[in-house]
């Protein structure tokens, strides 16, 4: 089964530890081992040949993109944030992206609602999906459902994903095992 790691808004305006939003994630982060571990996935990915995507959440400068009645965006605007070509949209050096690596671009929770992202899995025959990223209630939920429901399998990395609080994390965790397979970066085979 062609298969690919998708590292999902490891983006510095979410998990640097100067970013506007590390109180939220960096110290769940740290305490999980998420750094670590996503760091380690993406080498075992890469020492496999697995191509990894990279998800980005970003809006152009002026916002057009941004939902301004959305309960998780309708703050950006104003706080700054996700603003494409600025440091907070880039991937977090620790994940840093290479050359040949996917980009994908969203714009909503969901990495597949008006990306890329679809036509890359279908253009590489990919059809096992292995995700992790921040947060696991949000893009990661929606990853893992959406793919489920396209017909690709997937893989999630529990130890490499965290939410905005520990009971966030492990609430989307309990109701996603229906629909992926549940490891961690240790266990990670390719």
């Amino acid at each position: 089964m062609t298969s690919m790691l998708l590292v999902m808004d490891m983006i510095n305006d979410l998990v640097h530890p100067d970013g506007p939003n590390a109180k939220t994630y960096v110290a769940c982060g740290n305490a999980k081992g998420m750094y670590r571990g996503t760091v380690a996935a993406i080498a075992k990915a890469r020492a496999a040949g697995v191509p990894v995507g990279y998800v980005r959440v970003g809006f152009s400068p002026d916002y057009r993109e941004c939902p301004p009645g959305s309960p998780v965006f309708s703050k950006a605007k104003e706080f700054g944030l996700f603003k494409l070509g600025t440091w907070g949209t880039e991937v977090y050096e620790q994940f840093a992206p290479q050359s040949g690596d996917f980009d994908i671009v969203k714009h909503r929770v969901s990495p597949f609602y008006g990306t890329n992202l679809e036509p890359i899995l279908r253009a590489n025959g990919i059809q096992h999906l292995v995700l992790c990223g921040v947060s696991t209630n949000g893009v990661v939920q929606a990853a893992v459902r959406e793919g489920h429901d396209r017909d690709y399998a997937c893989t999630l990395l529990e130890d490499c994903c965290c939410g905005a609080t520990e009971d966030e994390h492990n609430f989307a965790l309990a109701g996603l095992k229906r629909y992926a397979a549940i490891t961690t970066s240790d266990a990670l085979v390719f």
